[in-house]
């Protein structure tokens, strides 16, 4: 059949109609487009009505996010990561053989499968055929086994060392890893959430060489985003990081396209940032800020964070601290509700103890009156009394507490460092204002968060320290109170050593048995309150200001701000309508 003939019936039918259309009176014209206006457009609402009810709507790779972040990144490496600057952008760039989801749950990501040995001491992870880092390269067992070591190594001074102490790694082929225990080790899967490093890269320096490689500032990982270009300002020091989608990425290509990574020294600098438009995110924001946001419409997300904030006694540096009496009347002066009502406006939780509410060992003590400030006074003053210190005020000078032995006059004073973070130096202004009214002079010295770290916690060079721990979703206090865990790059801040505690946190990190753990954890609280190496403060809220155009996010359980990317391979700005039918489910998400 020719086209000719194929088309003539169709002219023949327009010109019918033409031929009727011009018979109308313009009144019937009126009309009939009229009723041909009414009928296009229902059909097209009728139509989208169905569009509407048989697609629905899917992310779409693409869109750009920014967000701020305080603090500048030293190390993007997962071995040296210490700063959240450091975690933040360690998370995005690196993966472990497991990825930690926003419900908890861990899954697999550069391994393809493990499995566990009956005794609980042997971990056998397949490294999957298609993971490859950044470069290209594809990883192998010995790239995972280099970066073990190079963490349990004592002179890289790696804070992941307490996490793979007497933890040997074999590699019998370039796709097996295999871990084995000396005793068994309830948290240990999530250990191995730890960013891999390219052997490759790293495999041949020195320990010196390893710290100041340009590649802890332009890391190669294997994570879902890779580093495209850094912008520095004179000094050299990061203003912001590109990053971009890795395609090879194990788990899937992440959905958004494009972050970018601003960095700022303080909350003025960000807030300041995000009312300018360069920033449209910025997470661990104060309470009094997130409460101003919200009020002005922008977007909030929180949750509860496994963090244990005190003020941590080192009596090395300050020898008054040696005395139980001095570190229980400290303690019992503070006014922790004062503390979580008014600076954390009901953003966390009152802590009595050195693990944190929802985490394995917590226990929940009945409400009690709060003391008032006098109340508390007199306590204080009163067990430093009984302890043999002597009050003693004149009229032309400050009063103070003193106690004398055959050697020499002690006098009860320190300082107190904390980072230049607006929340922490509220919280301190509080504390020095109730040991002042005790009677006590404290000299409060703040520092920048990353100087913090390397200046005064990892030397111990402080008297008392305001700062939080990270106690773990699975709780492990092993690295924050045993003994041996005193010097760098141990966690314990407070120079804790007592040998029931060690005994007990032996047990609660070797037990496969969860009701062993609870009982040893309900066991390490009461002998660590007793001998109160700390003041337990509060736990916190983590609060995180987003742009209401992303979707997809869940913050879920964290114990990092950094994880608050573990869900980041479903977040997207870009969406699209498709029919169900073509939709697999198996493949619809991340």
């Amino acid at each position: 059949m020719s086209l000719e003939r194929f088309i003539r019936p169709f002219r023949s039918f327009s010109s019918h109609i033409a031929r009727i259309i011009a018979s109308f009176s313009h009144t019937e014209r009126v009309v009939y487009f009229l009723l041909l206006w009414i009928f296009a457009i229902s059909a097209i609402f009728v139509l989208y009505r169905i569009n509407e009810q048989y697609t629905i709507v899917v992310p779409a790779k693409g869109g750009s996010y920014t967000e701020g972040v305080i603090g500048t990144p030293r190390f993007i490496n997962p071995i040296l990561a210490i700063s959240d600057a450091d975690r933040d952008m360690t998370s995005l760039v690196y993966s472990g053989l497991m990825r930690t989801l926003p419900s908890g749950e861990l899954i697999p990501d550069l391994a393809s499968s493990y499995t566990l040995s009956e005794d609980g001491l042997t971990y056998i992870f397949t490294i999957r055929d298609d993971a490859v880092f950044h470069d290209g390269t594809p990883i192998s067992a010995y790239d995972i086994m280099f970066t073990i070591q190079k963490a349990q190594d004592s002179t890289q001074k790696s804070p992941k060392r307490a996490n793979w102490d007497g933890v040997i790694v074999a590699t019998p082929d370039e796709k097996t890893v295999i871990f084995t225990l000396s005793r068994p080790y309830a948290p240990f899967l999530e250990n191995t959430t730890l960013g891999i490093l390219p052997k490759h890269i790293w495999g041949n320096m020195t320990t010196e060489a390893f710290n100041f490689s340009e590649y802890n500032s332009s890391p190669i990982g294997s994570g879902p985003y890779t580093i495209t270009s850094v912008r520095r300002d004179i000094s050299g020091l990061p203003l912001y990081y590109d990053l971009k989608a890795f395609t090879k990425y194990t788990l899937g290509e992440p959905y958004l396209t494009h972050i970018r990574m601003r960095f700022y020294q303080n909350e003025d600098e960000l807030l300041a940032a995000f009312k300018k438009g360069d920033i449209n995110a910025f997470g661990a924001i104060s309470p009094a800020m997130a409460i101003s946001l919200a009020t002005n419409g922008t977007r909030i997300e929180s949750s509860p964070l496994p963090r244990v904030f005190g003020v941590f006694f080192n009596h090395d540096k300050a020898t008054v601290f040696t005395e139980l009496s001095v570190r229980q009347a400290l303690n019992v002066s503070v006014e922790k509700e004062r503390i979580v009502n008014d600076i954390l406006s009901g953003y966390g939780s009152i802590l009595n103890g050195p693990i944190p509410p929802g985490s394995l060992g917590y226990q929940t003590r009945e409400p009690s009156t709060p003391l008032t400030r006098e109340e508390r006074l007199a306590n204080a003053r009163a067990i430093l009394e009984k302890a043999g210190w002597t009050w003693t005020a004149h009229e032309d000078e400050n009063g103070k507490w003193t106690k004398k032995t055959k050697k020499e006059t002690t006098i009860l004073s320190f300082s107190l460092a904390t980072a230049n973070v607006p929340e922490l130096k509220a919280i301190a202004n509080i504390i020095i204002e109730n040991w002042t009214a005790l009677g006590v002079p404290v000299t409060l010295k703040v520092f920048d968060p990353n100087d913090l770290n390397q200046q005064v916690i990892r030397p111990r060079d402080y008297d008392a320290l305001l700062f939080g721990e990270v106690v773990g979703r699975d709780t492990d206090l092993f690295a924050f109170w045993h003994s041996s865990q005193r010097n760098d790059p141990g966690l314990n801040i407070a120079m804790y050593a007592n040998i029931t505690a060690d005994k007990l946190l032996e047990t609660s990190r070797t037990s496969p048995d969860t009701t062993e753990r609870e009982t040893a954890y309900h066991k390490l609280t009461t002998v660590i309150t007793n001998d109160t190496p700390a003041i337990f403060l509060y736990t916190p809220t983590f609060i995180y200001a987003l742009p209401h155009n992303l979707l997809g996010v869940s913050v879920g359980s964290i114990v990092t701000s950094s994880e608050r990317f573990n869900g980041i391979l479903s977040w997207h700005i870009e969406t699209d309508r498709v029919w169900s039918i073509f939709i697999n489910k198996d493949n619809s998400e991340h």
